[in-house]
């Protein structure tokens, strides 16, 4: 039955990013019908960053009034808007209204910024609740994580998502039109049906929860009541243990367990680097490059933009079961791999600077390397996040609950870099491959 439980929590960490993530692959849909055009993925960037409220509520929640927030009734609370968001993004997601003069996106704007907070606040929630469980639990879970980007991308792969060909302007209908045009091939399948494919996956989602909360099998391969034993404070020592596996314990119990921090396996300057090296990461793969994506593949065609895109997504939970037979909890390692994924996303900044005439711009080895870069760069980070927490794991609750804001704040951090670099300074541009001219 061990067997059941890995299947229901690959399904709780799969809905965790599955809406956001399909959202980002499902862009070159979306782009060309909405008068917000490229700039769309900055504002989602920002969106996301605004949602962070809801993990910073949760975490605050926890800190001053432990035992207060029902970590289960949150859980159920954002799994059913995340479902309902979704089935309505795919009634109205065409819809504007005018603002300050300007047709705008409203219901989709509005819309996404709820599925932000449903995946935000997923961090501070989700991996707090796989405590109770087998620590093995957690490395099945991350794996899910991973797969909350795969999974939207192998079916946006199947709609066809992104292909173009390009033609002559007259031909395309446009009577003023000189030269060759970027024309989008129609999808095999609706952006509707898109959406509403995303709205199931968080219906499995909150399935998979009330099966972990209720299943009798689910029950049997919680944390054991002999763990309890190792939660006590050396006084002596003056070190503090925190229990391995310890969800079966009273509430009492549980907020003054909660309230400690570490085992005292890490001095204060290791957790730091711990907490600086995952905030660093997750400001690159959930913010920085995320935002100047479209810049840095576009030049060298939809197919290199949607392949980094899929592949990408395919890269995390590669490097997940990677992590599950060769863990490596070394901090000199993860901070070299932490500084080897940082060196490709360099390039990929570099590139999409150099947006719309980029290196190697006219030859397959340019559009090979960007989708390389991209591979190697969220797969390396993918491998330092897991490993981060499963330390943090191992020191308690209340660590896994920091990890999700620290998640969060490192996102945050990048996307207010990269909103005036993108979208009010305007230092990217964008690349056309029917029309782009660059010297030789």
């Amino acid at each position: 039955m061990a067997l059941v439980v890995h299947i229901l929590a690959c399904l709780l960490g799969t809905g965790s990013w599955v809406a956001i993530n399909g959202v980002w692959v499902e862009l070159p849909l979306i782009v060309p019908r909405v008068p917000e055009g490229w700039y769309l993925p900055s504002y989602l960037t920002v969106l996301i960053q605004f949602a962070n409220v809801g993990p910073l509520f949760v975490t605050l929640m926890h800190h001053f009034q432990p035992g207060r927030l029902s970590e289960a009734g949150t859980i159920y609370t954002i799994v059913s808007l995340g479902a309902l968001a979704c089935v309505l993004l795919a009634f109205f997601w065409q819809a504007t209204s005018v603002v300050g003069g300007t047709a705008r996106s409203t219901a989709l704007l509005v819309l996404l910024f709820f599925l932000s907070l449903v995946d935000c606040t997923s961090s501070v929630t989700f991996l707090p609740f796989m405590l109770r469980f087998r620590a093995r639990y957690l490395t099945t879970y991350f794996v899910g994580e991973g797969l909350s980007g795969l999974v939207p991308g192998l079916v946006a792969l199947a709609q066809g998502v992104g292909v173009a060909r390009c033609v002559n302007g007259s031909l395309a209908g446009n009577a003023s039109g000189t030269g060759l045009r970027a024309e989008y091939q129609p999808a095999r399948f609706s952006v509707r049906l898109f959406f509403l494919f995303l709205g199931a996956m968080m219906g499995l989602c909150l399935a998979a929860f009330v099966l972990l909360n209720h299943l009798p099998a689910a029950r049997q391969e919680r944390a054991k009541e002999r763990f309890r034993a190792q939660a006590r404070v050396e006084a002596g020592a003056g070190l503090q243990a925190v229990v391995e596996e310890r969800p079966m314990i009273g509430p009492t119990e549980s907020r003054r367990l909660s309230s400690y921090f570490g085992t005292g396996t890490y001095s204060w300057p290791q957790v730091a680097y711990i907490f600086l090296v995952l905030a660093w990461v997750n400001a690159l793969t959930n913010a920085v490059l995320p935002a100047v994506q479209s810049y840095s593949c576009l030049p060298y065609g939809s197919s290199a933009y949607h392949l980094s895109a899929t592949l990408a997504a395919m890269a995390n939970p590669l490097a997940c079961f990677i992590g599950m037979f060769l863990p490596n909890r070394r901090l000199l390692l993860l901070g070299l791999l932490a500084v080897a994924g940082s060196g490709f996303g360099c390039y990929i900044m570099a590139v999409a600077a150099l947006s719309p005439c980029p290196p190697l711009l006219h030859s397959h080895t340019g559009a090979t390397l960007i989708v390389l870069c991209w591979v190697l760069f969220v797969g390396s980070l993918s491998y330092v996040k897991l490993m981060i927490g499963m330390i943090l794991r191992d020191e308690g609750h209340s660590a896994l609950v920091w990890c999700g804001a620290v998640v969060q704040l490192g996102s945050m951090l990048g996307a207010l870099t990269m909103f005036p670099l993108v979208s009010v300074y305007s230092l990217f541009r964008s690349g056309d491959p029917c029309t782009t001219r660059c010297p030789s």
